[in-house]
């Protein structure tokens, strides 16, 4: 006989996938976000389940390697039968294994990936993060109306989520009249930056915006302060992870971020998610890929009881109906390319630590 979920006879349960980087250069995101999803599928189970099963959540490391993404997500879904995929983090991850999500016709709910690519493979394929053109404009547009600068320079890693980021802050810093004033570029994995550094300090920049990912950006910040740049450096929710103030160190004070999520807000529903999260996890703070792991599985919880069914067909089709889903991350819904529409918030380290600013919308 098999163990109950309470309140529910358990009977075979609903299979749920997370391909996630566990290990390597991006494990920070993933670890966070699988905390986050446990969290919603312990507390979905403690209350009963989903249609009576317990979910089974299923999890695939892919060690920040290029290709795991693709490997995981077969494995999920041809030996596991998940009925939902979530993950990835990075939109290089999610680009990798949207397109065998699509073809099994599985839903599959990218995290934090935030390339307009991720959803465009089809309509299987969801979001619960915002996406590089609205991240973007609010970066463009707090630089020019909340930090006031003028002269702006860019140093832009060439990656699917880096240049979808640049290109919509240009776009939105000089419509608001600011000038990019020099551009410089960067592989993945780079350690030095000190000649792309040199080039734009020439062009005395008020602000120089790295969309990158935290291990970069930390160490573009120390390098650039050990060349004597003083500009004020911003950058979007691929800097948010505890490494960034542990790499980066004095460098980093007064740097800016935007994100989806800030466990500062007085929201009741964000500080009972702050509570239960520190309850759960050694009492360590929740951050927004945690908040949106969070909210990507009770989404799938909330479409699959309105879908009164795990039938890949009709649980996609409630998934695309979500309208005004109460996440912690905002009030959610899916519009029609698939992405969830809601504000972001600002981010400045202080002190070693990640304090809010304000939130921005586009």
């Amino acid at each position: 006989m098999s163990s109950p979920v309470r309140g529910a006879a358990a009977e075979a349960p609903i299979k749920v996938g997370h391909y996630a980087s566990l290990t390597g250069k991006d494990a920070s995101f993933g670890i966070v976000s699988r905390k986050g999803i446990l969290l919603a599928v312990e507390e979905i189970n403690a209350a009963g389940g989903l249609l009576g099963r317990p979910v089974e959540y299923l999890v695939e490391d892919i060690q920040s390697k290029a290709g795991e993404s693709a490997t995981a997500v077969k494995k999920l879904l041809s030996r596991d039968k998940v009925v939902a995929v979530l993950g990835g983090n990075p939109s290089s991850n999610s680009l990798e294994a949207a397109p065998l999500c699509q073809r099994a016709g599985i839903p599959m709910m990218a995290i934090s990936s935030t390339s307009p690519k991720v959803t465009a493979v089809g309509d299987c394929i969801f979001r619960i993060c915002f996406i590089d053109p609205f991240q973007g404009a609010v970066l463009g547009r707090f630089a020019r109306e909340s930090l006031h600068a003028r002269r702006l320079a860019l140093l832009t890693p060439m990656t699917p989520y880096g240049v979808g980021l640049a290109a919509e802050l240009r776009k939105k810093f000089t419509a608001l009249g600011g000038e990019l004033v020099a551009e410089q570029k960067y592989a993945e994995g780079d350690k030095d930056f000190k000649a792309q550094l040199t080039a734009l300090r020439a062009s005395q920049p008020d602000v120089i915006a790295v969309p990158g990912y935290y291990t970069e950006a930390a160490l573009i910040c120390r390098q650039a302060r050990e060349l004597g740049l003083t500009s004020i450096f911003i950058g979007g929710d691929g800097w948010e992870a505890p490494q960034l103030t542990a790499l980066g160190g004095p460098a980093v004070e007064d740097t800016y971020y935007s994100t989806g999520f800030s466990a500062d807000n007085s929201a009741p529903a964000v500080r009972e998610f702050v509570r239960k999260y520190r309850h759960r996890w050694d009492d360590e703070e929740p951050d927004s890929t945690a908040a949106l792991g969070y909210d990507a599985m009770m989404l799938y919880a909330d479409a699959i009881r309105r879908a009164g069914t795990t039938d890949r067909v009709a649980l996609r089709a409630a998934l695309a109906a979500t309208k005004d889903f109460a996440g912690v991350t905002g009030r959610i819904t899916i519009d029609g390319e698939r992405n969830a529409t809601k504000s972001a918030v600002m981010m400045r380290v202080k002190a070693g630590r990640m304090e809010f600013v304000e939130t921005v919308d586009p």
